[in-house]
């Protein structure tokens, strides 16, 4: 079974990822990851991010061990994911190793949960489920800026509802693969959802796939 989770920046999919991962067992890729780990790359070189010739380069030799690197997190990796994101080179040259998590589970896992921004649309089309998992953007600039406080980062809260605006004009309105829902994806708004909620929930459309004919 392939799960497929979208949805914008701090909605919560990827807790919700993690969680139904361990809940059913199966492999899970956070697929931005990957494109941070492109980014890092690139910033690393002393590259600029929106240089596609860099951005491809650092895609074709991505080290899969590089996806558990804590600097991943960092704003300005964040930033530079969401550029390399929009080059149309560096989207083609990731396809094949998402789906190949998707379709050939590491570990003999009897599943995989990915969770993105084009995972329902563009990477696994054919998911078995597929969740839209969203919140409102002055909900998730709050859940950034908490975040950001833990890590002892002192940020202002407009400074931070603007980058997710901003993120999510960028990632709307890109080219290639676009952040929307799949037409048969199920929307799940995590505005007034704690954790647990957003599970439930998500589990419950799961064995409703399950338990169809």
């Amino acid at each position: 079974m392939i799960v497929a989770i979208d949805g914008p920046a701090a909605s919560g999919k990827g807790t919700l990822a993690k969680r139904l991962a361990r809940e059913l067992g199966f492999a899970h890729l956070d697929t931005g990851k990957i494109y941070r780990a492109v980014g890092r790359a690139v910033l690393e070189a002393g590259g600029d991010p929106g240089d596609a010739a860099a951005a491809v380069a650092a895609a074709r030799a991505l080290d899969p061990a590089s996806l558990d690197d804590p600097a991943l997190g960092a704003d300005e990796v964040a930033a530079a994911a969401s550029q390399v994101a929009v080059i149309p080179e560096v989207r083609a040259a990731l396809l094949d190793f998402q789906r190949e998590f998707a379709h050939r589970p590491p570990g003999g896992a009897p599943g995989a949960v990915l969770d993105g921004r084009d995972v329902g649309t563009v990477v696994c089309p054919d998911a078995d489920v597929k969740l839209w998992v969203a919140a409102s953007a002055k909900v998730r600039a709050e859940r950034r800026h908490k975040e950001l406080q833990g890590r002892g980062e002192a940020r202002i809260y407009a400074r931070v509802l603007a980058e997710i605006e901003e993120r999510d004009k960028r990632d709307s309105e890109r080219a290639v693969a676009p952040l929307k829902p799949a037409e048969d994806a199920i929307r799940i708004d995590t505005s007034e959802m704690d954790p647990d909620a957003v599970l439930a929930a998500a589990l419950a459309h799961i064995d409703a796939v399950r338990a169809a004919p």
